[in-house]
């Protein structure tokens, strides 16, 4: 399959390599430039659109309207071409992103992940994927490539968006759990270390607690997912939230850590780093 990518941050990189490494030709522009061995490096994102797939990673809205619609590249897409956004994206954005797809006759295709880069690098990432069923039929052979499950969301790209904004809200849940679990245990004796090896014997074992207990066992917070790219997704979260008019008193609590967390100088450490707001040591 020829496949344009238009993003090659962390994870792009990962997933352009695992396309590669499976036989697909992959042709791919990035605004700071960058090498990725066997990935064919463009000088403008419109030539990432003449394949029959192009998979957009870039950071946010803002930076899919400047690369893509500010210059209207959609309408320079090669025929036929179904487009791919694994960026996790506002709900009304992707609503958006909707009209702009039709307008130009292209496909597109929600397909939003769940997963560190050092899963997108084993090809282990959970894609949520949404969209017309012939157009997920198109891709699927590429995103089976980057994935170790494929979640089908339905046919309504949006849905996607929200699916993934809704987990990542819940990830921080799970991270200030345990820190506020960490204070109550603490404070009366029991070891942190053994706090978590209890949580994640019985109730809590999945895979957020597991990397995440880690990290605040240790004070160690490298980014695997940086804490302002964490803040963005939670006010994607509570910006969905007031368009359904409704309030989520959980998320309105972990948006008000993660402000804190990033105030507090920890913007460019992991988002678990909103930790240490709850553990008194921002």
């Amino acid at each position: 399959m020829e496949i344009g990518m238009v993003g090659l941050g962390a994870m792009g990189q990962e997933i352009a390599r695992n396309l590669v490494g499976a036989g697909h030709s992959v042709t791919a522009w990035n605004r700071s430039g960058g090498h990725v061995d066997g990935v064919r490096m463009v000088e403008t994102p419109a030539q990432a659109l003449q394949g029959d797939m192009a998979l957009t990673m870039l950071a946010d809205d803002a930076a899919i309207r400047s690369v893509l619609l500010d210059a209207s590249l959609l309408s320079e897409a090669r025929p036929g071409l179904v487009h791919v956004v694994a960026s996790t994206i506002s709900v009304a954005f992707s609503r958006e992103l909707v009209e702009h797809h039709r307008a130009a006759g292209i496909a597109y295709v929600a397909a939003p992940v769940l997963g560190r880069p050092d899963v997108a690098a084993k090809g282990e990432l959970n894609v949520l994927a949404a969209g017309a069923p012939a157009a997920l039929e198109t891709v699927k052979p590429a995103l089976e490539v980057i994935s170790k499950h494929i979640w089908d969301m339905g046919e309504v790209p949006p849905t996607a968006h929200a699916a993934k904004i809704a987990c990542n809200m819940m990830i921080t849940m799970a991270i200030e759990a345990m820190a506020e679990a960490v204070v109550l245990t603490e404070t009366n004796g029991l070891a942190r270390e053994r706090f978590f090896d209890l949580i994640l014997g019985t109730l809590f074992g999945s895979r957020p607690y597991q990397t995440y207990s880690r990290n605040i066992l240790r004070d160690e917070y490298q980014p695997g997912f940086k804490a302002t790219l964490g803040l963005k997704d939670l006010r994607l979260a509570k910006e969905a939230a007031t368009d359904a008019a409704r309030v989520l008193p959980m998320l309105d609590a972990v948006h008000a850590q993660m402000r804190e967390a990033v105030d507090a100088g920890f913007g460019d450490r992991d988002w678990s780093a909103m930790a240490k707001i709850t553990l008194g040591q921002g």
